[in-house]
């Protein structure tokens, strides 16, 4: 059975850095081109930044420059590391491995929260 679990999230002032971490268990992911997501309460849950199992990334308009997405598959994790934070990243997010823009491979996992204040 597949299983991600998300960490790293927390409260963090507006400017502010957090580092997410995903890791798998019960598959590889080293083949899979993972995206992070999120989700803002009452709004639907978004891609924000994937990478291809090559390394090509890429980012929605709102993180792009801000967000680093990356991976190390000899542990499994994926990461995201979030700098210059704005209130509108408040939310709940989400790593999954990404089959097509709207469809992912494996059962959503618990999320990690993470809140920006001004």
């Amino acid at each position: 059975q597949v299983q991600l679990v998300e960490s790293g999230g927390g409260l963090v002032q507006a400017g502010g850095s957090l580092r997410l971490s995903c890791a798998a268990s019960g598959t590889s992911l080293s083949a899979k081109t993972m995206g992070w997501y999120r989700q803002a309460p009452g709004k639907q849950r978004e891609l924000v930044a994937d990478i291809a199992s090559g390394g090509n990334t890429n980012y929605a308009d709102s993180v792009k420059g801000r967000f680093t997405i990356s991976r190390d598959n000899a542990k499994n994790t994926v990461y995201l590391q979030m700098n210059s934070l704005k209130p509108e990243d408040t939310a709940v997010y989400y790593c999954n491995a990404k089959f097509t823009i709207s469809l992912v491979l494996f059962s959503w996992g618990q999320g990690t929260q993470v809140t920006v204040s001004s």
